[in-house]
């Protein structure tokens, strides 16, 4: 459980903290901007459009983050229909999310760069651990969040594009999209993916070798 860091391992459960405040925070905050940009308000009537964490997090997500190592932020609300692009609004404003993860990986990623070659700070500092967990935090969320299940965005995607003959498909992946994610995460299927994604992004961004070992 994450909360025996807190006893046992004190920074990393800092920097573990820092990281999903950052993380979650910036996600939910993209989806409601971007909702905003395109046309509809709901979110920011609701006070989502916000970088106050406070505002993005829920009880029962925030403990299952701390006991199960997992949990959820505070869906944002929005209203498709106010969007001004019908076709693809729903899109974006999904896409939002996982990208604002990315981008916080490529600040983290570049940022630990320039620190280590001008000698900032030292290979064994503890900002490397507070960077590494918060570049792979945020590689995680952008990756989970991809999925193409509901209620995931991923799955926003790619209903966004399936053509309408797939509507079946659709159907299928919304009554069962839960079970889906259940069945990916105890055959160890998720894990897998979730390995190869971050070695993947972390590779990209040339820091692989400096963050693997923290998890």
């Amino acid at each position: 459980m994450i909360i025996e860091q807190l006893f046992t391992n004190p920074l990393f459960f800092l920097s573990f903290a820092i990281a999903i405040v950052i993380g979650v925070t910036f996600h939910e905050f993209s989806h409601a901007f971007v909702a905003y940009l395109q046309g509809d308000p709901t979110a920011k009537l609701e006070g989502r459009l916000t970088l106050n964490p406070a505002k993005h997090f829920t009880l029962w997500g925030t403990l299952f983050l701390l006991f199960a190592g997992f949990g959820w932020g505070k869906p944002v609300p929005v209203n498709p229909y106010n969007f001004r692009n019908q076709k693809y609004g729903h899109l974006l404003v999904s896409l939002a999310g996982p990208f604002s993860n990315l981008l916080v990986v490529a600040f983290f990623s570049v940022l630990l760069r320039i620190l280590l070659v001008f000698n900032i700070i030292h290979p064994e500092s503890g900002f490397i651990l507070l960077f590494g967990t918060i570049i792979i935090i945020n590689t995680w969320l952008m990756i989970f969040n991809l999925i193409p299940v509901p209620p995931l965005d991923g799955s926003t995607v790619l209903f966004t594009l399936l053509p309408e003959r797939y509507e079946n498909v659709k159907r299928f992946l919304y009554q069962y999209g839960i079970w889906i994610l259940i069945f990916l995460l105890i055959t160890g299927v998720f894990h897998y993916v979730l390995s190869f994604g971050t070695f993947f992004v972390l590779t990209l961004f040339g820091v692989s070798s400096l963050v693997m070992g923290i998890f």
